[in-house]
């Protein structure tokens, strides 16, 4: 009897020590059950993982694929940190599931734990009243509805940023009174700002464009307030044209402008790049617009300088001042396409000193005498003839082109040293004060050379197109204005025959290239190429030829002027392409 109680005793001590214990499943607990991020960029989820039987793998799905697993090694507690990387492909709204399952060494799952990562826009939204920011060149920008930089408030764009300009809100950029824009691109890495629309897709007046306003000189008797947009934005000063002349609004270098300039209501449009009572303080150097919805550069008041300014297919006026601006502008291009252009009439350069040629306050001290010096025009004609399979045809150009310069209402706008061609008619003075201005020597036009495609040199009256010359004065008689540009030192060119100006001399008979004595290849014209088919990069280049020497700055309203850099050529361009590199001259078909 005590051999079996024994022999019991031992077989149920054996039976416990067979019996092993069993604790609680695994459990997975992340720090967070969502997050987002932009394509491209990495999302990290941390997690503990709680095993009592000793953890043996983690397990990750990404959209139920398992994407790794992971050897916890036994632990019971164990940390990790699982990195995710936004597919370039994705879909932004979109939400993609990363599932997390530990398994132990009794092979008892865990639950599986969730984590939701929603896909972010990448564009980064700028609008309504900005603080002081810098912006990242890595990221894409969108532009919506009217955006201001207010009083006080500087935005920094670094060199290479591209930031676009919403269509469907009509997005502006706005400098406002005391606050500061700085884009500071490179030779090689220009700041754009440009359409929102897709390549191919992009048309002029797709976006509002920059505004920039100060506090410098508006010969106005009132403040005013900027054309184009609403509420009302007022600028400048109406104290003198000394009160707050140096003002600094920021910098802009190396910059381009693309399908902007916009009708917000109206008959109130915005421009490419527009200023208003902006300081000489502020600096403007290689900036191009392209394709604008109505001026290229606009200047109401102010006397903010620039150098190295680009006008491409504008589809107003290429350069316009008004409002008693007496800044300096060196090197400047503009290339007009010949089917683009404004029913208001579109003018390579229209000055007015206000809106009509009446006294203004601060009287010829606060006039609108700025000083431009080495701008190359190239108006929409550059061939009368020569064309087409018969080697007869014209150059078809828009009706509403009108002039290279209108100079108006009393404006004492001066230009040296610059090249114009192309447009119906050459030089328009309207009225007896702004003629006085010049021939008073208020003002001047001297060392420029104009070439007319047409073969009529004088206008005969008020309403006279197609002439190198014309007035509203004299009963429209324009040789006063025709003598005052020869006595001055400017040189005209006109068509030698009734033949006319033709690519292939000689076809039709009689008619001439004028480009290679002047020095200019013809491919710099629009000409008849179109949006899609412009060189991307034209070779601007002056090496030979009548504008290669000619310039001159002994004038006394240039000469004292440290501004201007007393080069030997006329025209923008000597022996180098200051655009070569960072303007683009087909934009349309641009990626960014």
């Amino acid at each position: 009897m005590s051999l079996l109680i024994m022999l019991a005793s031992l077989l149920a001590i054996q039976s416990c020590d067979n019996e092993e214990e069993i604790d609680a499943a695994p459990s997975v607990e992340l720090a967070a059950n969502s997050g987002s991020n932009i394509p491209g960029e990495t999302v990290t989820v941390e997690m503990t993982v709680t095993s009592p039987n000793g953890g043996q793998d983690l397990i990750v799905y990404v959209d139920g694929v398992e994407e790794e697993s992971v050897d916890m090694g036994g632990a019971k507690e164990f940390t990790h940190a699982f990195e995710y990387t936004v597919p370039q492909s994705a879909t932004v709204g979109s939400k993609i599931i990363i599932a997390f399952q530990a398994v132990d060494r009794k092979h008892y799952p865990s639950a599986i734990a969730n984590y939701t990562l929603t896909v972010g826009d990448p564009v980064v939204t700028l609008e309504g009243t900005l603080a002081t920011q810098t912006l990242d060149a890595a990221k894409p920008y969108l532009i919506k509805g009217q955006t201001f930089i207010p009083s006080g408030v500087t935005l920094t764009i670094p060199a290479g940023t591209v930031i676009k300009g919403d269509k469907a809100s009509k997005a502006v950029l706005v400098v406002q009174p005391g606050g500061k824009l700085i884009a500071n691109g490179t030779a090689t890495n220009p700041v754009v700002f440009t359409s929102a629309q897709a390549v191919g897709e992009r048309d002029r007046g797709d976006w509002g464009g920059i505004v920039i306003l100060g506090d410098a000189w508006v010969n106005q008797a009132a403040q005013p307030a900027i054309e184009g947009l609403s509420p009302a934005q007022t600028f400048g000063n109406i104290t003198s044209p000394a009160t707050n002349v140096t003002q600094n609004a920021g910098t802009l270098t190396y910059v381009r402008i693309e399908y902007a300039g916009i009708e917000l209501t109206p008959n109130n449009e915005t421009n490419s790049l527009t200023f208003g009572g902006v300081g000489s303080g502020t600096i403007v150097d290689n900036v191009q617009v392209s394709y604008g919805g109505d001026d290229g550069f606009e200047w109401f008041g102010g006397s903010v300088n620039a150098k190295h300014l680009v006008s491409l297919s504008t589809w107003d006026d290429d350069f316009d001042t008004d409002f008693g601006w007496s800044g300096n502008v060196q090197f400047a291009l503009a290339v007009r396409n010949p089917f683009y252009a404004d029913q208001s009439g579109s003018n390579g350069f229209e000055s007015d000193n206000q809106a009509n040629a009446n006294d203004t306050p601060g009287g010829s001290a606060g006039y609108t005498k700025g000083i431009f010096s080495n701008v190359t025009l190239l108006g929409p004609k550059d061939f009368t003839t020569g064309l087409g399979g018969a080697g007869t045809s014209q150059r078809t150009i828009s009706a509403n082109y009108q002039n290279a310069m209108h100079i108006r209402r009393r404006s004492a706008l001066s230009i040296f040293n610059s090249f114009f061609s192309g447009f119906p008619v050459g030089l328009k003075l309207d009225d007896a004060a702004t003629i006085d201005n010049l021939t008073n020597g208020f003002s001047k036009l001297a060392y420029n050379v104009l070439a007319s495609p047409n073969n009529t040199e004088l206008g005969t009256t008020t309403t006279s197109s197609n002439v190198a010359f014309a007035t509203n004065q004299f009963s429209g008689d324009a040789t006063a204005v025709r003598d005052y540009w020869i006595s001055n030192n400017n040189t005209f060119i006109k068509s030698s025959s009734s033949a006319g100006w033709s690519p292939n001399p000689g076809t039709p008979a009689g008619s001439v290239d004028p480009y290679p004595d002047l020095g200019l290849n013809k491919v710099m014209f629009w000409g008849g190429q179109t949006s899609s088919n412009f060189t991307s990069n034209p070779d601007f280049a002056v090496t030979s030829g009548t504008l290669s020497t000619g310039a001159n700055f002994t004038d006394a309203l240039i000469s004292g002027n440290s501004f201007f850099e007393a080069v030997t050529y006329r025209g923008a361009f000597g022996s180098t392409d200051w655009t070569d590199g960072w303007a683009e001259f087909q934009p349309l078909s641009k990626r960014y």
